[in-house]
Formats: C-alpha cells, sequence, structure tokens
C-alpha cells in the first residue's frame, strides 16, 4: 500500500548498546547491512521493520528518520515541495525531506 510506513531508522552514540536496547525492547535480531545498503544494521523479517546506524552529521542522522512507501517517488517530492516541504537529500531511492513544520521523514521508492 503506498504512503505505509516502511521502517524507522535511529542513529546511535553507541551502536553496540542501541542494538541492545531495540533488540531487547522488541525481540529483535539487528543484522549487518550489505555494502549497497549502507552503514549500520537492520531487521530482515517482521512487518514493522527498524534501521540504525552510527550518528553523523548528515540530514537523516541526527534523529529518528520514518520512511513511508510511495509507488513513484519523483511525484511525490513534488508533493513535498508544493505541500510547503522541502527535500534534504534526493536519492535515486529514497529522499530525506522536511514536512510544512520542519520534522524530517523519508520517502522510499517501493519495490
Amino acid at each position: 500500500m503506498t504512503g505505509s510506513l516502511r521502517y524507522v531508522e535511529f542513529p546511535a552514540d553507541d551502536p553496540d548498546r542501541a542494538r541492545a536496547f531495540w533488540s531487547g525492547v522488541l525481540g529483535v535480531d539487528l543484522a549487518p547491512r550489505s555494502g549497497e545498503e549502507g552503514q549500520g544494521w537492520q531487521t530482515r523479517d517482521g512487518a514493522s521493520r527498524i534501521g540504525l546506524h552510527p550518528r553523523a552529521a548528515g540530514p537523516g542522522d541526527r534523529v529518528s528518520l520514518p520512511y513511508f512507501e510511495v509507488d513513484d517517488l519523483a511525484p511525490a517530492l513534488d508533493r513535498v515541495a508544493a505541500l510547503g516541504g522541502s527535500v534534504v537529500h534526493a536519492g535515486a531511492r529514497y529522499a530525506v525531506c522536511r514536512d510544512s513544520e520542519g520534522s524530517p521523514f523519508a520517502i522510499a521508492q517501493a519495490g
């Protein structure tokens, strides 16, 4: 379904501590990402997925970031801008944005 929450990404000052926390709280395994997936860890199964990476200075690296899935990324980004939001970082498969109130979120291409 388009517009559904795909996953939430969490930055961590202490990735080992954060992995232990989220694994313990949710009872999930956070596996290392492959090279093409980027740096960090993520769940591989279940309806709700989470990711974790070392905190840095990038647009998606300072706060937790919900990713919403859309059928077509380019028109969704046009709607973000038309409705008063902004695109902070656009990639081929996802984009980090801010809503009309400045809250960060990401949009990911389905599939």
